[in-house]
């Protein structure tokens, strides 16, 4: 059910007219509910995110590089989640299941 654009009372979607004031209805465009898909590719490496994570990554050092910017701010502040953040995005790089700030997994070592 839609309404209608001269008086607002609710009418059926394949209407032509309203049937309360007879006024002409507007086609109305298909709207798409899908979202655009993520990049496939990113340009970030393993090997520059993991030496960042083992010697800066209580800073955050390696989600600044992965463009990740506000949680990298947020582990300055906590010191990599008192070493438990740092410790599972560590982890999570050795592993190949880091992803940068668009979604992608960074996959490639060099």
């Amino acid at each position: 059910m839609v309404y209608c654009t001269a008086c607002g009372k609710q009418i059926h979607e394949t209407a032509t007219s309203c049937p309360a004031c007879g006024a002409v209805q507007q086609p109305r465009p298909a709207v798409a509910a899908v979202a655009p898909p993520p990049p496939a590719f990113t340009d970030k490496r393993i090997l520059p995110a993991f030496l960042l994570c083992f010697f800066l990554g209580f800073l955050g050092a390696h989600r600044f590089y992965v463009g990740k910017t506000g949680t990298a701010i947020a582990q300055i502040f906590t010191f990599g989640g008192l070493g438990v953040w740092w410790l599972v995005d560590f982890i999570m790089i050795i592993v190949g299941n880091f992803r940068d700030n668009n979604g992608v997994r960074i996959t490639e070592w060099t």
